[in-house]
């Protein structure tokens, strides 16, 4: 089977590795890490603007920006492009050390440093052609919502006793009371670090 891209061009695929046999998605579970992680990544990236727009007019004039169409580097380290800044990624890379940074996550850092201190391609650098053999004959990427749904199917879940991991109770059955919880040194009102 071919390698696609699906959602952004950029990250490609192996067919087999994502789809079943009758060309749908495979269930989460049944796809290897690396593409598990790629593909629930694109669900947050698709229709996000292209990152050398967005550092040109800000959250403020966002409407300006073209919605990215491209996607490179490591998730969580990507850099969204759309066509006519693809260009700028491709000269930093070839041309301005970027390639030093290949599969970093501080790849999209970098890049995006170049370009605020006024970078950009000489008139003219060429792009990638990419080649689109059958874009409509790809299934659709599914939304927040469904890889959300997909992601809690046959989750139980498990409810954790953090006094009883600390070595603080002997009754799994006992319910923590009021009294615990202000004798504890649990701090209630500290913001705690979250990726949302």
């Amino acid at each position: 089977m071919a390698k696609v891209s699906i959602g952004l061009r950029g990250w490609r695929f192996e067919e087999d590795e994502i789809f079943t046999d009758d060309e749908e998605l495979k269930p989460l579970d049944e796809i290897p890490e690396d593409p598990r992680e790629r593909l629930l990544r694109l669900v947050s990236l698709v229709e996000e603007p292209c990152d050398v727009c967005y550092l040109d007019y800000g959250e403020a004039e966002i409407h300006r920006c073209r919605e990215a169409e491209i996607v490179y580097g490591e998730p969580d380290g990507e850099v969204l492009l759309c066509p006519e800044h693809e260009p700028d990624l491709l000269y930093w890379f070839r041309e301005e050390g970027g390639s030093d940074h290949k599969g970093t996550v501080e790849f999209a850092d970098r890049f995006h440093e170049w370009v605020a201190a006024g970078n950009e391609a000489p008139e003219g650098y060429a792009s990638v052609e990419h080649v689109e053999e059958d874009p409509d004959g790809l299934p659709d990427l599914p939304d927040q919502q469904e890889v959300q749904e997909r992601l809690e199917e046959g989750f139980e879940g498990e409810r954790i006793d953090i006094l009883e991991l600390a070595g603080e109770r002997a009754d799994e059955d006992e319910a923590v009371t009021d009294e615990e919880v202000v004798e504890s040194d649990l701090d209630l009102s500290t913001d705690y670090p979250s990726d949302r």
